[in-house]
């Protein structure tokens, strides 16, 4: 989840802390839950509980069986020391089990009237698991299945990097040409290549990141205005010199698509690649052409759920404006794999992550894809999100495994796929790290890692109590973390884990975060120290301040505590670090509320990603 001041959508993303368990099922079924999920923590809370170890799960099917298949060791080893013996597991060929697993996992804590989702899990061309989960539509009853119509967001990119490619093997255009060969007069446009805008590398600020625009997105908007406003952001950086995430590379590039084709993007997708593969529950969303059956998107309102902004999806064009289903995305993968979309050379270019560094200090990006590892396998995919909806699909190239999963709501996609990609390959893949705290380290040098880092998406808070260390990101839990060796840390409820990286000097400088085969390099934070201040200061800081497009900025004083609100955004707690200089806790950002004469405060400047915005008070 982000909590971003300036929202952030369609960007790809990743899980960072666990999924909540199943609050009204039996405790045998939460304890698979906690398994699954590698939630240590649960697992010896729900076993101190009462929760049988020997307890059938599933017919032939036992909690050791589920701690195996996921490969977690640490809690084989909990289990054992608890009681448990019956297991299945090895008596079985690889993936026998998976199907009851899976449906053991994915039926566990969803209820009967809230959205949901649906999967796919597909090996050469035939569906090994294919089923949906919840309403599509809560209001209407309506179930979410596998041929349920979901909005896509982002793996939309990939879409449209293979039509810049397919034009590219119809010599209709090349990487290396200028964006100003289409978009002429565009800003620094002799600098940008296509290849820029394929892999994130082009500097152009991603519109969807500038204030005021998410209170735009449920209206339409006509094409050559996004245009314009993505001209009108200075660049982040100079063309080619490193990597950031822009929906603004792949609204442009739809664009082109359209321009050379001479046809409507939609129209050329359709031509060139849903026909041909039997896509038939595929294509751009367009208000008042809604795929019949299609889902809803919903947010969490408290312990219920509520409609989500409903975006008009041509703000996003090729950046996330395609709808799918499962199934499709399963007939999608399976073309492109057996060269029925892009010829072997043009994938190559696709799957080759470009040469620059992330934050993470690696490179993972390519041309509409991401690469990675997952317990030793190389994988292929993209997630995707926009409000109300979430979607992951992926692909383990050397075993030939897709996995596709489309939600309505907060349901974390890619962690789902991850689980069921584990159910299927666990016979392959490189085993987990044990969990498990070092003797004499605890409490051992605590000082000198309490701090802010910057996730990017938030920060993380490193909090010590006496002899223990806690970690915060943005508005998430709050949990424990446990040694694992020389300043490397672990979370219990989530199989994850912290390196605190030092500098020259020694001092703690950075945090190296590892989960899920993604790595994020996150930086302390060093400006951002509180101070002591009396609260009754806040008082003349209350007020709202102005950001433009219809934005402002709420801020509250509750108590002692100074709040900060965004339209559609959680309050944040604001802290000091003078007297007029404030910070936000969950996200890299400052406030400096600015006085006018006489001393009253007019107005505030606010500084995030190295870019500051002046908000006049509001009267």
């Amino acid at each position: 989840m982000r909590h971003r001041v300036f929202t952030e959508i369609l960007a790809f993303t990743c899980l960072i802390f666990p999924l909540s368990l199943a609050g009204e099922d039996g405790r045998e079924r939460q304890l698979a839950a906690a398994i699954v999920e590698g939630n240590i923590e649960a697992v010896e809370r729900l076993i101190d509980e009462g929760a049988d170890v020997n307890a059938a799960l599933a017919e032939g099917i036992w909690p050791l069986d589920v701690a195996r298949i996921r490969g977690r060791k640490s809690i084989e080893k909990l289990l054992i020391s608890r009681g448990a013996k019956k297991a299945n597991a090895k008596s079985f060929p690889p993936g026998a089990l998976a199907p009851d697993l899976a449906e053991l996992y994915l039926a566990s804590g969803i209820a009967a009237d809230s959205p949901g989702f649906s999967v796919l899990v597909s090996r050469d061309g035939k569906e090994l698991f294919c089923r949906g989960y919840g309403l599509a539509r809560v209001k209407e009853g309506l179930a979410a299945g596998p041929d349920t119509p979901f909005r896509i967001g982002s793996v939309t990119k990939q879409f449209t990097a293979a039509a810049i490619l397919k034009l590219r093997e119809d010599g209709k255009l090349d990487v290396s040409d200028r964006l100003s060969k289409f978009f002429p007069g565009f800003p620094r446009g002799d600098e940008v290549t296509l290849h820029h805008l394929l892999s994130h590398t082009s500097g152009i600020h991603s519109y969807t990141d500038t204030p005021g625009f998410i209170m735009e997105v449920a209206s339409p908007v006509k094409a050559p205005a996004v245009v314009e406003k993505i001209r009108n952001e200075p660049f982040d950086f100079d063309p080619g010199g490193r990597f950031k995430y822009s929906n603004s590379g792949y609204f442009l590039l739809g664009l082109i698509v359209e321009k050379v084709a001479g046809k409507s993007y939609g129209e050329h997708l359709g031509e060139k690649f849903f026909s041909p593969l039997g896509m038939k529950n595929t294509g751009l969303h367009r208000r008042g052409f809604e795929p019949a059956g299609e889902a809803l998107g919903y947010t969490r309102g408290g312990k219920d759920y509520r409609r989500a902004v409903d975006w008009d999806m041509s703000w996003a064009g090729g950046a996330g404006a395609l709808y799918s289903t499962v199934r499709d995305l399963g007939l999608w993968n399976e073309g492109l794999f057996a060269f029925k979309v892009l010829k072997r050379k043009s994938l190559d270019l696709a799957f080759t992550p470009n040469k620059l560094l992330d934050e993470s200090g690696k490179t993972f990006y390519a041309c509409g894809w991401a690469i990675s590892r997952y317990r030793g396998l190389r994988l292929v995919g993209h997630s995707g999100g926009l409000h109300g909806f979430q979607s992951y699909l992926v692909r383990y190239p050397e075993q030939n495994l897709t996995v596709a999963v489309l939600a309505n709501a907060e349901f974390s996609p890619a962690a789902k796929a991850q689980v069921l990609a584990d159910l299927w390959l666990h016979a392959v893949m490189a085993p987990r790290p044990l969990r498990e705290e070092k003797a004499g380290l605890a409490g051992k040098g605590y000082e000198e890692y309490p701090g802010r880092y910057d996730y990017g998406s938030g920060v993380m808070t490193i909090e010590r109590e006496g002899g223990r260390l806690f970690a915060q990101l943005g508005l998430q839990p709050r949990f424990e973390i446990f040694p694992a060796g020389d300043d490397e840390f672990f979370w219990k409820v989530v199989e994850a884990r912290v390196k605190f990286e030092r500098d020259k000097s020694g001092k703690v400088a950075r945090i190296l975060h590892t989960q899920g085969g993604a790595v994020i390099k996150a930086p302390r934070l060093t400006r951002q120290v509180v101070v002591t201040v009396d609260p009754a200061i806040y008082d003349a800081y209350v007020g709202r301040y102005d950001y433009g497009g219809g934005q402002t900025l709420t801020v509250t004083r509750d108590g002692d505590k100074l709040m900060g609100q965004m339209p559609a955004q959680p309050k944040l707690l604001l802290l000091p670090r003078s007297k007029k200089e404030f910070f936000f806790k969950a996200v890299n950002a400052e406030v400096t509320f600015v006085p006018g004469p006489g001393g009253k405060v007019t107005g505030l400047d606010h500084l995030q990603g190295g870019k500051t915005i002046k908000a006049p008070r509001l009267k």
